[in-house]
Parts: structure tokens; sequence; C-alpha cells
């Protein structure tokens, strides 16, 4: 079975930055896209970035120029500076990956179990 687990979230201030992290483990056959999505009190779970294999990268508008998403194909590791920070960032991160099982399966969705990320003075 696959886990995705994340790490580095906490309190910052304004302004601040934080570095989120995520490590895929168990058993699976190859990873597809990853990236980062958050859920705010109240409100729908929502794209951060996400990142292909190979390097490409797509960015919600409110966290372009702000975050910054990279990853290690050989580690299976994709992780989220977060820089400039406001108190609207504040938010459960999710990691997220597409991957396949085994090479007879399908593509599926999996999920961190989320980090909690708070912004505020």
């Amino acid at each position: 079975q696959m886990q995705l687990v994340e790490s580095g979230g906490g309190l910052v201030q304004p302004g601040g930055s934080l570095r989120l992290s995520c490590a895929a483990s168990g058993s699976f056959f190859s990873i597809g896209i990853m990236g980062w999505y958050r859920q705010a009190p109240g409100k729908e779970r929502e794209l951060v970035a996400t990142i292909t294999s190979g390097v490409t990268t797509n960015y919600a508008d409110s966290t372009k120029g702000r975050f910054t998403i990279s990853r290690d194909n050989a580690k299976n590791t994709v992780d989220l500076q977060m820089n400039s920070l406001k108190p609207e960032d504040t938010a459960v991160y999710f990691c997220y990956a597409r991957t396949l099982k085994s090479r007879i399966s399908l593509w599926s969705d999996d999920w961190g179990q989320g980090t909690q990320v708070i912004v505020s003075s």
C-alpha cells in the first residue's frame, strides 16, 4: 500500500517562510504528477501547485511568485517552498500523487493526511 507522508507545517508570522516536504513510500509501480492542495476552514480543497515527472509546474494564481514546488524523482519526494506567507494561506496542506500501483493497473489518486499551516502574528 502506498503512503504519502507530509512534514514541515507549523505557525509562522505574515511575511515569513515555510517549507513543506512529502515522501512517497510503500508499494507502487510509477508516480506521475505530484502536487500540493490546501483546505481552509469552511472552504473546499483547492490547488496550490503541481509538478509533472518531467518537472513542468503549475501554480494557482494566489501562490504564483511566492511558492515554489520541486520534486526528486529518484527519492519520490515533492517539496513546497512557501515565501511571503499571508494569513489567507492558513490551511491544511495535502500532498497529492497520481500513481500506478502495478504495470496493469489504472492511474489512481493518492493523498497524504495533511499538515497544518497557520500564518498569524
